[in-house]
């Protein structure tokens, strides 16, 4: 992951920066699904407590960017965006480790999930998992549609560290470009 691409997202009066981020990340995705071996990497520059921010920088080696740039993923989207071309990444000692993050929010898809393992009936279920068990998350996401469940929306949370000292060599990101386990450098 020598080399990066950055994306930015032009001001636009019909579209919220949000809005934009989710269309491009969304895109990003299914180009990651059709030429990603696991080995491309994201990171939201300009993101802070509550937005990813405007800015979407693609992590990978100089032949896997060039790779993706010949998919036509950002289709649609160039009146939106200003693409910074594939450059070498600059030396560096900090790293960020971006991740998705994913928790049980909704009580009624838990108790469903308890209705069918344990037998029991919709009352059992709420007496044992009530309203108070759903949790919230405090990050910033990006909103995507599935395509395993119809185009179901759902928020997509993203947590991108600081790391004070990278442990690891081996590269996996997942088709979101995200990892649990894989740093990226930060600058």
């Amino acid at each position: 992951m020598d080399h990066y691409l950055d994306i930015k997202i032009l001001e636009d009066p019909e579209f919220t920066a949000p809005i934009l981020m989710n269309a491009l990340f969304s895109k990003l995705h299914r180009a990651l699904v059709a030429v990603s071996d696991n080995d491309i990497g994201v990171s939201f520059p300009s993101a802070n407590r509550s937005t990813l921010g405007k800015q979407l920088r693609v992590h990978g080696t100089k032949e896997r960017l060039e790779q993706l740039e010949q998919f036509p993923w950002r289709k649609g989207l160039g009146d939106f965006t200003n693409v910074v071309g594939i450059n070498k990444t600059p030396d560096t000692k900090e790293y960020w480790l971006v991740q998705r993050m994913h928790v049980q929010s909704s009580p009624d898809r838990l108790r469903r999930r308890a209705m069918k393992r344990h037998s029991l009936t919709y009352d059992q279920a709420v007496e044992r998992i009530p309203d108070s068990a759903g949790k919230r998350l405090d990050l910033p996401f990006i909103r995507i549609k599935s395509r395993s469940t119809n185009g179901q929306q759902f928020p997509l949370f993203i947590k991108q560290t600081l790391l004070a000292e990278v442990k690891t060599s081996a590269i996996f990101f997942s088709k979101y470009g995200l990892s649990a386990t894989t740093p990226v450098p930060k600058f």
